[in-house]
């Protein structure tokens, strides 16, 4: 179930914006590019789980020692059919700046300007490129970037996380050591996806919002 608030109207703006950036027909030099970030605790077995037996499905014993945890950026163009995970220690604000760099230059060099959909934490802002890089590269990297931030309580309309769920039930969900068995599985299925060219198919749009979700507008809720 979708965790919405109350009628606000900062809340349907931003969905709306978002709504209207997954309507634009899809354009090579301005891609829309949907961000979002989650943590996987590293798990050491310690006894030999037993494997796969006729009726019978693998098992693992109940304790286990705990190896830390590595944070993931998604990064999920939908219209492109393509996404990209990156494995990282933290989720800093040093992390994201890193991160937006590697999409405007490496993932994106040529094109114009990338819509970025991405949840509205404390640490994705364009203060955290500041903070992380001299003014001048600072800027260059935000001119090739546009923020569209979901509102609060409203992460259920970045397609990145639908994405994720796909990664958590087919990857996320197995016991794994260290990161870079980690890195290695979630590479694997993201080469995979990659090339059976998977997507999201978004079908929700502004027009649907101000029917069935009519609550949540003041004006067509009084």
């Amino acid at each position: 179930m979708w965790c919405i608030p109350k009628a606000s109207a900062a809340y349907v703006a931003a969905m709306e914006e978002v709504l209207d950036v997954y309507e634009t027909p899809y354009n090579a030099e301005e891609p829309v590019v949907c961000f979002d970030e989650t943590s996987k605790q590293l798990i050491v077995e310690t006894r030999t789980p037993q494997p796969v037996q006729p009726s019978h499905p693998a098992r693992h014993d109940y304790e286990y020692q705990r190896n830390g945890t590595r944070n993931l950026f998604m990064f999920f163009e939908p219209l492109a059919n393509f996404r990209h995970v990156e494995v990282t220690e933290r989720r800093t604000q040093q992390d994201f700046a890193y991160s937006m760099r590697w999409l405007t230059d490496e993932a994106y060099p040529d094109v114009r300007v990338i819509h970025v959909v991405l949840d509205n934490l404390n640490t994705h802002t364009p203060a955290a490129l500041y903070k992380t890089f001299a003014p001048a590269e600072a800027r260059r990297i935000l001119k090739c970037l546009h923020f569209h931030y979901t509102p609060k309580h409203g992460s259920w309309l970045n397609m990145a996380e639908i994405e994720f769920s796909v990664f958590s039930r087919l990857c996320l969900n197995q016991r794994m050591p260290d990161a870079e068995s980690l890195r290695h599985q979630v590479h694997a299925l993201e080469l995979e996806r990659n090339h059976k060219q998977a997507t999201v198919n978004w079908q929700f749009t502004t027009e649907d919002a101000r029917l069935k979700l009519k609550r949540l507008y003041p004006f067509l809720s009084d």
